[in-house]
């Protein structure tokens, strides 16, 4: 059985003491239940991992003693950035969860023409880190040390412009060819429209900064269940899930 795993944002010393934040705390005192002299793995989401051991759990206060650090794993040699269309409730939770499971490098949420979320101010700050707590929490579940970044919502436009990646690929039911040939590239950009699809404006400002279409076959997907598919295909094409 493997031992549980938590985020903390913290440095991770072997030989040191750590207090864990109060979600982690809660986490393991109420809903594992765990006790003192019980062992857990602690990753700082910079890439490190520790072994620990609990030293005092109370309900409010849980210790721990880090026995030893290592570098994790689980990260994919390719490095890719999703730029996903915002989609409402708990979809684009789906999205993010399985995105950083298939080990997506940074994701950012879009606004495009046909998605029918706008956030701002204090909402849009909340909804943000919402998003990167189940990004921590699928890093816990899945077993990568390495936390991809949610960036701040960002219009469409203002993302193309940054995008240098090596293979640059959007999905679009009207592709010719799958867009997956030639040489293993070091870094992607996958670009997910919402569920009314990229308008036609913005197929060709991404066609401009570089990017190809991607077809996923006969059927029109999700918003939320593109990513998984495409994600998939390019792990198995370009990253780890490469068959030896």
């Amino acid at each position: 059985m493997s031992l549980p795993r938590i985020h903390v944002a913290a440095e991770l010393v072997a030989g040191g003491e750590l207090i864990l934040p109060e979600a982690a705390a809660r986490h393991v005192a109420l809903v594992l239940r765990m006790r003192r002299g019980d062992t857990l793995t602690l990753f700082d989401g910079a890439g490190h991992e520790a072994c620990a051991t609990l030293v005092d759990v109370d309900r409010k206060r849980v210790a721990v003693q880090i026995d030893a650090v290592g570098a994790g794993q689980g990260e994919s040699p390719l490095v890719v950035h999703l730029g996903q269309a915002i989609s409402k409730g708990d979809r684009m939770d789906y999205a993010i969860q399985k995105a950083v499971e298939l080990g997506v490098a940074a994701i950012t949420p879009l606004y495009t023409a046909h998605g029918d979320v706008r956030l701002k101010g204090e909402r849009q700050a909340k909804k943000l880190a919402h998003w990167q707590a189940v990004a921590a929490s699928a890093c816990e579940q899945c077993g990568r040390a390495t936390l991809p970044p949610v960036h701040a919502p960002s219009s469409l436009a203002d993302w193309l412009t940054g995008r240098d990646e090596a293979l640059r690929l959007m999905l679009h039911p009207a592709a010719e060819h799958h867009g997956l040939d030639g040489d293993i590239p070091a870094s992607a950009a996958l670009l997910i429209g919402p569920e009314g699809g990229l308008s036609p404006t913005e197929v060709d400002a991404a066609r401009e900064a570089g990017f190809s279409a991607l077809s996923l076959g006969p059927r029109i997907l999700r918003t939320e269940t593109a990513p998984v598919v495409a994600l998939s295909l390019l792990q198995f094409r370009f990253g780890d899930l490469r068959r030896a």
